[in-house]
């Protein structure tokens, strides 16, 4: 399935990330052997609304709330010399804290691995988590760092000259991954 959509090519579509989704959501519960003591963090931007729909298929699954929340990297990263001028985003823990709790962290794409470990850094800051795993929809390969997914949704080499763009309807009003040809994203 390959469609083009404003210059971009279009290689998943809603219906594919919803599969993608469910397969992950139930690959993360028999990796935690059920839905007790995880917790969902998602990297904003579309980590957070992924994090979210993981947590609604978790628990139609297994019949219980997943604690979801929001985890802000941004003064974590270690690119902030070179672009000092970020909005800081907000972090938001779950009540259940994340101290001995089996923690995901939730991302749309994995490239360098840079925002994951500016994510584990940031992690260190909220508690001492039992375990700390990683689901993404798609990672594109190009690692900087030795951080690989736990979970993922689609292995998509790339070339540094393409990037990824992962569109979610929670953001973007609708849901697909597409494919461009330009500056890395």
């Amino acid at each position: 399935m390959t469609q083009f959509h404003g210059g971009a090519r279009t290689v998943w579509d809603a219906s594919a990330i919803s599969r993608a989704l469910t397969r992950m959501a139930h690959q993360i519960i028999e990796a935690n052997a059920g839905a007790e003591g995880l917790t969902l963090l998602g990297i904003p931007t579309r980590g957070a609304p992924l994090a979210h729909r993981f947590a609604r298929l978790i628990g139609e699954a297994e019949g219980v709330e997943v604690p979801v929340g929001e985890l802000d990297v941004t003064m974590y990263r270690d690119d902030l010399r070179r672009q000092p001028v970020r909005p800081v985003g907000r972090t938001r823990v779950p009540r259940d804290s994340v101290d001995d709790r089996v923690v995901v962290l939730v991302d749309d794409v994995l490239n360098s691995g840079r925002t994951i470990a500016a994510a584990l850094e940031a992690i260190k800051d909220l508690g001492r988590p039992q375990a700390v795993r990683l689901a993404v929809l798609v990672d594109r390969g190009h690692r900087e760092l030795p951080i690989q997914a736990d979970h993922v949704g689609k292995d998509l080499p790339t070339s540094r000259a393409e990037r990824v763009d992962v569109h979610l309807s929670e953001v973007d009003g609708e849901d697909g991954v597409l494919i461009a040809t330009g500056e890395e994203g």
